[in-house]
């Protein structure tokens, strides 16, 4: 079996399904009038009618809420659990999700306490009456935090976290392919799942077409139905008075995910890509990638990191607060996956309204990291080239030696070649053979049209070049061309020069590559003779 050779043809050839879809998102829910502090005083003072703003008003408001947090979960009959210190949440409900039959409804409560800003008052004094007065000023506390995990018929299994403090901001997390099995599912259309993706499907059409209908509308949807289900902390004449929820984007993930016909070799292929595309965070790289100018002041590192977890490579590339993950997902398919913390590195903005510009930014990111790749990764098909001119070969039963590199007679050949590649009627046997012999210090007359017949033969054999129908008349190909280019100008350029500065006399030699040279020798005789081993 042998394995594909480069990003183009895993691609092309070995993708059995090909998925776009967004994946975790995660959504500040807040009262926008509520996130200031004149905001808060206005609330308190001209909404609830109060004589000064302070946070002793705000207690009454907790309490309350926190006593119909607990009436729901005795109502309800769901567990309320208490999250010890680095328990995984995600774990407890897996938990909870294997149990659960029903369509839809609440799993469970859990309580967690965790550092939030808050608002507070601090006293102050008029300077002119010497009287003490409360203020609204911004803190942050260990606030305790009730996790709703939930389970919706179109959306699957998702979160509400709120702040039992005012004012009671939450987090909405949800996941776009929890979302994608449910549509699926709904139509009955076959499918097979990943743990966090769709390995196959009946139809992949109608797949990424259910995908992209996830939009602001439904996620604001389904926000809204289980805000009218669950304990909330404003009263309603709060709420008639303007004082609602609104949503923002504080991270979204989106995913593409490419299902491999055959995983060994996707695996050894991901593996491929990561050694050949560690300078892939370099500033002139991300800046294509992700389509934005990066200059000395574009703050954040600019870097390419490999993380492991367990045996699974990861590869990370990061702008800014945003970042892209590629890794071999469940040993099946390769997931690339675009995460943005923050959507001002795009100059998009926050609200939820604003996810479609980001889908599009994380998408085209996604599919801009693949081109990179594309073009810098090609782990044999170059190897399979430089063989194919420098190895004997046999077409249609005809044998034709190799063309070495190194070899005078070759880089004759190829450097009499060059002469003739801008003449539209090519070039005949006598025409290379004049060419030819100079460059080997002969005369043309001592090589003979039988000895010139042989090197074009095998040149043609090689690609290097082709006969015009019907005439003695040869051209260079494209593919002689690129090769004759590189070939002689790698040997004079770079391979001749390069040895003649690190074997001169030292007496001599006085270059940059000698010395660096001549210390790597140094180095080495010197941890062998540390090391007291046997030179």
């Amino acid at each position: 079996m042998s394995l594909p050779r480069s990003v183009a043809e895993v691609i092309n050839e070995h993708v059995t399904l090909e998925l776009e879809c967004i994946d975790r998102m995660y959504l500040n829910v807040y009262v926008p009038q509520l996130q200031r502090e004149l905001g808060v005083a206005s609330f308190f003072r001209f909404h609830r009618g109060a004589q000064f703003a302070s946070s002793a008003l705000m207690a009454p408001m907790s309490k309350g809420f926190v006593k119909s947090i607990e009436g729901f979960v005795k109502e309800s009959d769901v567990p309320l659990i208490r999250f010890r210190k680095n328990q995984r949440k995600d774990d407890v409900a897996v938990e909870h999700l294997a149990c659960f039959t029903d369509e839809e409804g609440v799993l469970f409560v859990g309580k967690a306490q965790e550092k939030t800003p808050v608002f507070r008052t601090e006293k102050r004094r008029n300077p002119q009456t010497g009287r003490s007065y409360p203020w609204i000023v911004r803190s942050t506390a260990m606030v305790n935090h009730y996790y709703f995990y939930c389970v919706d018929k179109d959306f699957g299994p998702f979160f509400i976290k709120f702040c039992s403090y005012f004012p009671y901001t939450a987090k909405l997390c949800l996941n776009g392919h929890e979302y994608l099995k449910r549509q699926l599912d709904r139509e009955g259309i076959g499918y097979e799942a990943l743990d966090n993706g769709i390995l196959s499907c009946d139809d992949p059409v109608r797949l990424q077409m259910l995908a992209e209908r996830l939009s602001p509308a439904k996620i604001d949807g389904l926000l809204r139905k289980w805000l009218k289900r669950l304990p909330h902390p404003f009263a309603p004449k709060d709420r008639r008075a303007g004082y609602r929820y609104d949503v923002s984007i504080l991270q979204a993930e989106f995913a593409l995910t490419q299902v491999l016909d055959r995983p060994v070799s996707g695996r050894v292929f991901f593996e491929e890509v990561i050694r050949e595309n560690l300078d892939v965070g370099r500033p002139d790289k991300v800046q294509l990638i992700f389509n934005r100018r990066v200059t000395r002041r574009t703050p954040g590192r600019f870097r390419t990191r490999v993380l492991t977890a367990g045996v699974t490579p990861t590869l990370h590339v990061d702008y800014k607060r945003s970042r892209i993950k590629q890794y071999h997902k469940e040993g099946r398919a390769l997931r690339t996956e675009t995460t943005i913390n923050n959507t001002r590195d795009f100059a998009i903005g926050r609200r939820l309204h604003n996810l479609p510009q980001l889908r599009t930014v994380g998408f085209q990111a996604n599919r801009r990291l693949l081109d990179v790749q594309r073009i810098s990764h090609d782990p044999t098909v170059g190897e399979d080239a430089f063989h194919r001119v420098t190895q004997p070969l046999e077409v249609d039963g005809q044998r034709a030696s190799a063309l070495r590199y190194g070899d005078p007679t070759v880089l004759a050949l190829f450097g009499a070649l060059l002469c003739f590649h801008l003449l539209p009627r090519g070039f005949s046997n006598r025409d290379l053979r004049e060419h030819f012999a100079p460059l080997l210090g002969k005369h043309p007359s001592q090589i003979t049209p039988g000895q010139m017949t042989y090197q074009l033969r095998r040149l043609r054999l090689h690609g290097i070049i082709v006969r015009q129908p019907h005439s003695h008349r040869y051209l260079l190909t494209d593919f002689g061309l690129r090769v004759t280019l590189f070939f002689t100008r790698t040997y004079a350029r770079l391979l001749r020069p390069g040895l003649a500065h690190i074997t001169a006399d030292p007496e001599n030699a006085n270059s940059s590559l000698r010395r660096a040279f001549d210390q790597v020798e140094s180095t080495i005789h010197q941890w062998i003779t540390t090391e007291k081993l046997a030179a």
